[in-house]
C-alpha cells in the first residue's frame, strides 16, 4: 500500500474564513511549521489578479508577488503551489517556473468551463509548473462526464488530478464510485487527489476511505489545520497526519503542527466559527448550495420542514449555483399557497362578530401587567387570540399563526390535549398530523409595506376588518426597542427573531393600525408604540 500524500491548503480555503488575512507573520509561520512537520505539499494561498497585493493576506495578484513570503524564511522541502479559480487569473500573471518560487499551479474550475480551463492548465504546464486540475462540485458530473473529463486530461498529463466534493454532499458509496472511475481511467502516472468538505462529518472518514485503498498510484489528502476551510470547513491536517503516522509508517511531527494551530488559527477561530453547522448540513441533505439555505432561514417565517420543501423544488442543473432570485420566486410561491377560504371566513365572523376580542401578543408587557390583563378578561369576557405565540397565564380562545417557525415552536403547547383553544392558521403552514381548524389565505392578508409585510398583528386585524369587527383590544404588543431581550416576556427570548429595521417597523406598524382605525375602533389596555 502506497503510503498518501498530505496536502494542507489552510493558507488558501482558510482564507474563505478570514478574507485571507493571516498576517504576514502567520503566513511565514504557517509554512515554516508545516515544512518542519514534514506535510508533502503546502498550498500557500490563491492567484487572483482582481485583488491588489496585500502582504498580509495569502492572495495574490501574480505569481511574481508570491515571493515576498520567502525573502525571509529558508525555502521550504515541501512542494509548494498556489491554486488559480479559472477565470480570476490571465496566464500573462503566471511567470516562467524559473523566475517563481512556486513548484506548482493548481486550478479549479466549473463544469462547464471544463475545455477552457485545460488548454489554460496546459499552458501552465508548459511554463515548468507541476498543474493540478480540481474538478469542482464532481457530484454535479454523472459517471459518463466524469470519464469524458478525465479523457481530456490524460492528454495533458497534470501531476495530479482532485476529487473535489465542493459542498461535502458525499459518504463513502458515492467517493468509492467516484474513486473506481478515476482510478480505473486516470493515467497511472497522475497522482489522485481528494478535497473532501465536512457538511455531513464525513471528511475525515472519507479521506481514510480513500487512504485504506490499495492502489498503483498515489493519493493526495487536502486538509487544513484544525479544518478551517469554506463552509462547513475541511478534514484537520491534524487529523490525517496522526492517522499517516500511525497505518502508514509516516514521520510527521505532530507537535509542529499543534503549535500552528495553537499560535496561528486558534485566534481566527475566535473571530469566526467555521465547521459543520446546521445550514451546511440542511443544504448537504439537499445537494444545494447553502446560500439557498441561508435566505430561507435569514426570512425567520419557515419551519425547516418548510425549508426543505423549498429546496426540493430547485431544478437539479441549479440546485449548485446559487440564483438569488429563483429562491426569493420558490419562497414567495410557497408562502402564497392560496386557499378558498370564503366558507373559513363565514364561520370565523359568525363566532366572532359583535364580541369583544381581545387580542394578545409576547410583548414584556403581557407579563409586567398580567393582573391588569387579567382583570380585563373577568369584566368584559372578550374572545381572546393569542398571535403567533401561546402563553399559559391566560385562557384562550382562538391561537392564530401565520409564521411557519413559530407554529413549529409552540406546536407542543397548540395541541397539548388540555388545551381548548381553536387554531386559525394562514394558508403558508401545513398540518402536521394534526388538525387545523380555520385556514385562511396568506397572501390576502399581507401588507403593502415590505418591512412588516407579514406582521402576524396586522394579518389578523385585517382578518378582523374583513368579518366587520367594529372594536378589538390589544395587550402585550409593546413595540421594538434596540434591546432584543427587553423587547419579550422572559419565557419568549428563546424565540427571538433578528433586530433588523426595528425603528422602521415601529413606524410601519403604527401607520397600518391608524389606516385600520377608519373600520375598527382599536386599543391597548399595556403601554405601546402604535397607539
Amino acid at each position: 500500500m502506497i503510503s498518501p500524500l498530505l496536502l494542507d491548503c489552510t493558507l488558501r480555503d482558510g482564507g474563505f474564513v478570514n478574507d485571507w488575512n493571516f498576517g504576514i507573520g502567520s503566513i511565514k509561520s504557517i509554512i515554516s511549521r508545516l515544512d518542519y512537520a514534514g506535510v508533502d505539499i503546502i498550498e500557500i494561498g490563491f492567484i487572483d489578479e482582481r485583488r491588489a497585493y496585500d502582504e498580509n493576506r495569502s492572495i495574490f495578484p501574480d505569481t511574481e508577488s508570491i515571493k515576498k513570503i520567502f525573502e525571509s524564511i529558508q525555502k521550504p522541502s515541501a512542494i509548494i503551489v498556489g491554486m488559480i479559480d479559472y477565470g480570476t487569473c490571465s496566464i500573462n500573471k503566471v511567470s516562467n517556473k524559473d523566475d517563481s518560487c512556486l513548484d506548482g499551479i493548481r486550478v479549479i474550475f466549473k463544469k462547464e468551463d471544463q475545455e477552457e480551463a485545460i488548454d489554460f492548465l496546459k499552458q501552465i504546464k508548459d511554463k515548468g509548473y507541476k498543474i493540478f486540475a480540481n474538478p469542482v462540485s464532481i457530484t454535479s458530473y454523472t459517471n459518463d462526464e466524469v470519464s469524458i473529463l478525465i479523457e481530456k486530461l490524460n492528454k495533458i498529463k497534470p501531476y495530479a488530478v482532485s476529487i473535489v466534493d465542493t459542498y461535502g454532499l458525499m459518504h463513502s458509496k458515492e467517493l468509492l464510485n467516484y474513486f473506481d472511475i478515476f482510478n480505473s481511467k486516470l493515467d497511472k502516472n497522475i497522482i489522485l487527489g481528494y478535497h473532501a468538505h465536512n457538511n455531513f462529518q464525513m471528511a475525515y472518514a472519507n479521506s481514510i476511505t480513500l487512504m485504506n485503498k490499495s492502489l498503483e498510484r498515489r493519493l493526495a489528502i487536502d486538509s487544513s489545520l484544525f479544518g478551517m476551510g469554506k463552509s462547513a470547513g475541511n478534514v484537520c491536517t491534524e487529523l490525517l497526519a496522526m492517522y499517516m503516522n500511525e497505518f502508514f509508517e509516516r514521520n510527521f511531527n505532530i507537535h509542529q503542527i499543534q503549535e500552528a494551530i495553537d499560535v496561528d488559527i486558534l485566534k481566527e477561530h475566535d473571530k469566526k466559527y467555521w465547521g459543520y453547522n446546521f445550514e451546511y448540513y440542511i443544504a448537504a441533505l439537499n445537494d444545494c448550495h447553502p446560500s439557498y439555505v441561508q435566505y430561507l432561514l435569514k426570512e425567520k417565517t419557515l419551519s425547516v420542514k418548510s425549508v426543505n420543501e423549498i429546496l426540493k423544488k430547485i431544478e437539479n442543473d441549479k440546485k449548485l449555483s446559487y440564483e438569488e432570485k429563483l429562491i426569493e420566486k420558490l419562497y414567495n410561491e410557497y408562502q402564497d399557497n392560496y386557499c378558498d377560504d370564503i366558507i373559513t371566513i363565514k364561520s370565523i365572523k359568525d363566532e366572532m362578530l359583535n364580541k369583544k376580542i381581545l387580542l394578545l401578543g409576547p410583548g414584556r408587557s403581557i407579563q409586567d401587567n398580567a393582573d391588569i390583563i387579567d382583570e380585563f378578561i373577568k369584566k368584559n369576557n372578550p374572545i381572546t387570540v393569542s398571535i403567533n405565540f401561546l402563553i399559559e397565564l391566560f385562557n384562550i380562545d382562538y391561537i392564530f399563526m401565520s409564521n411557519a417557525k413559530r407554529y413549529s415552536q409552540f406546536f407542543h403547547l397548540i395541541h397539548d390535549d388540555n388545551s381548548k383553544a381553536k387554531l386559525i392558521c394562514t394558508s403558508n403552514i401545513t398540518e402536521a398530523g394534526m388538525k387545523i381548524e380555520y385556514i385562511v389565505n396568506y397572501s390576502t392578508l399581507l401588507s403593502d409595506n415590505k418591512v412588516i409585510k407579514d406582521n402576524p398583528l396586522i394579518m389578523f386585524l385585517k382578518l378582523l376588518k374583513n368579518i366587520n369587527i367594529n372594536e378589538v383590544w390589544l395587550a402585550g404588543f409593546d413595540g421594538y426597542t434596540q434591546d432584543n431581550n427587553s423587547n419579550y416576556y422572559d419565557d419568549y427570548t428563546r424565540f427571538l427573531y433578528c433586530q433588523d429595521n426595528v425603528f422602521l417597523r415601529n413606524d410601519a406598524i403604527k401607520k397600518e393600525i391608524l389606516y385600520l382605525s377608519e373600520y375598527m375602533n382599536i386599543k391597548s389596555i399595556t403601554p405601546t408604540k402604535y397607539l
